[in-house]
């Protein structure tokens, strides 16, 4: 690590004092120095490699976190507690980028600390893999340290990638671009995830001795994956970086005197807490309350997937072309009424209905969190100014990762609070010959929690109104603007139908005339 931190250094002094030999050099080999300006050839070719690695990255998610995770971990006998701490890694170690923000002030190249922190991060994914293989003892706490070690080198290379990819987008195609990479991923997601998943059953109920070695082999290819990604990351181009020096703390604490910053901090920090009241208890009330099995509830996430694939090209186009803010005034109060109406969900004993319900909450929920996650990724960008864009950006990831990770906490209390309490608002008819009663509003536990939720998701967007973007259009004219091309697009998609058609159509009805001829004659 000191020889390559020495490397760097030498770097940037020959960059001072002999650019032109920096620039004869780097003909010859990769450049991992970062370039004063970008050509579009430059621009294009780099974001086409991190789309690459964004993809490497999905498979590493699909193979070696969430139930994959999980399930390991119960292999090895984990308790609830250590399965919990498990899963409040990602979040912990996230206090690992005010590391990369020093290690930016005394080396300011992204590329290589990014690259470098992203290669290593799957090293322990390799080592899982290869213990489980070679039948040795895994202890848990060898999982945990491991796992450990690998989301903490992941978010130094994050916070890096942040600032770098700020820099590296054109601020007019944030919108498409990041809609086209979701996406892509999501897709990936979705493909990989159902193959990952039909293995795990199939190993469980006909061949349970091979399920080890299969979780030994998704964390090694996650881990090889993983790998080719940063290679691929690593021909991507940096553009120079432009970052103050001085004291750390004081660096964290200017995105707070930045009064339109801190009103978006303050909106994230109150719609994150609000959504995670509720959303990790999706699941768990499907599970428990609904008794639905786990693939039925893998399936609605899939149906979700594949409705926020469907709007996200809509919703980066807007985005680009109006504001991130329409779109959230957009797509907020579509997620809020997707909460507001699970309290409905399990009302009615029949399962249809419940079914019917679960799916259109599915898909509406997957088309506003598209919008919604796009539109709050692309205007953190936006607004974080060009010098010390790194710490903005930083600043903001660990907020949010405060209250993502306080609002289930909160909302597990919440949950046993109204354990054993309830409020039931029935509607009856009774004549001589029939007596029926229909039940309106049933809280107990669960449906508490989506209500509390809903309200404060709602009262949240009153912040939102606080933050200023460049180039700000009102949500209400993009509204009058997509309705109008709705109806547009229906009215041509009818007649262009029509066109196409017509030549058959007329050749029916010269068809059915000759035949009525015949029959008369």
């Amino acid at each position: 690590m000191k020889y390559f931190t020495k490397r760097i250094k030498t770097h940037y002094l020959l960059l001072d004092n002999q650019s032109d030999c920096v620039n004869v050099t780097s003909e010859n080999t990769m450049d991992i120095q970062p370039k004063h300006h970008l050509e579009p050839k430059d621009i294009d070719k780099s974001l086409r490699m991190v789309v690459i690695d964004g993809l490497c990255s999905e498979v590493v998610v699909c193979l070696s976190s969430g139930a994959i995770l999980v399930g390991a971990a119960l292999l090895l006998g984990a308790s609830n507690f250590q399965i919990g701490l498990l899963a409040s890694f990602p979040t912990l170690c996230n206090l690992a980028q005010l590391f990369t923000i020093a290690l930016m002030q005394r080396y300011p190249n992204r590329k290589v600390i990014t690259v470098l922190s992203v290669f290593i991060a799957k090293i322990p994914l390799l080592l899982i893999g290869l213990v489980i293989w070679s039948n040795a003892n895994l202890s848990f706490n060898i999982l945990l340290s491991f796992m450990f070690i690998h989301y903490f080198l992941s978010a130094i290379g994050g916070a890096g990638w942040n600032s770098w990819i700020k820099d590296l987008v054109p601020e007019e195609r944030l919108g498409s671009y990041f809609s086209k990479r979701t996406r892509i991923m999501q897709i990936t997601n979705i493909a990989v995830s159902l193959v990952v998943a039909s293995l795990v059953d199939y190993y469980t109920n006909d061949n349970p001795s091979g399920l080890t070695n299969l979780y030994g082999a998704y964390f090694f290819a996650a881990g090889s994956i993983g790998a080719v990604g940063a290679i691929f990351l690593i021909q991507a181009t940096e553009p120079k970086q432009q970052m103050s020096g001085g004291n750390l703390g004081l660096l964290l604490l200017e995105p707070l005197k930045n009064k339109n910053f801190k009103n978006l901090l303050a909106f994230n920090a109150a719609w994150l807490l609000a959504i995670n009241l509720a959303i990790p208890f999706f699941t768990v009330f499907m599970l428990k309350t609904l008794g639905l099995s786990m693939k039925s509830v893998i399936l609605l996430s899939v149906i979700s997937q594949i409705a926020s694939v469907a709007g996200l090209r809509l919703w980066g186009n807007l985005s680009d072309r109006y504001s991130n803010k329409s779109i959230i005034y957009l797509t907020a109060p579509i997620y809020i009424s997707c909460i507001l109406l699970w309290i409905f969900v399990g009302i009615y004993s029949r399962a249809l209905p419940n079914l019917i319900l679960l799916v259109i909450l599915h898909i509406m929920t997957g088309i506003s969190t598209g919008g919604i996650n796009l539109a709050l990724t692309n205007i953190g960008l936006k607004l974080a100014p060009k010098t010390d864009a790194i710490v903005y950006i930083t600043v903001k990831n660990m907020v949010a990762s405060f209250f993502t990770a306080i609002g289930p906490i909160l909302g597990g209390l919440l949950v046993d609070y109204f354990a054993t309490r309830e409020l039931q608002i029935s509607i009856s008819w009774k004549s001589p010959d029939l007596q029926s009663m229909g039940k309106l509003i049933y809280l107990h536990e669960w449906n508490f929690l989506f209500l509390i939720a809903s309200i404060l998701a709602f009262i949240s967007l009153r912040w939102l109104g606080k933050v200023q973007e460049n180039g700000e259009v009102s949500h209400q004219l993009v509204k009058r603007i997509m309705k109008k091309r709705f109806r547009a697009g229906l009215k041509e998609s009818l007649l262009v139908g029509n066109i196409i058609t017509l030549h058959s159509q007329l050749k029916q009805i010269l068809k059915r005339k000759t035949m009525d001829d015949k029959s008369i004659k």
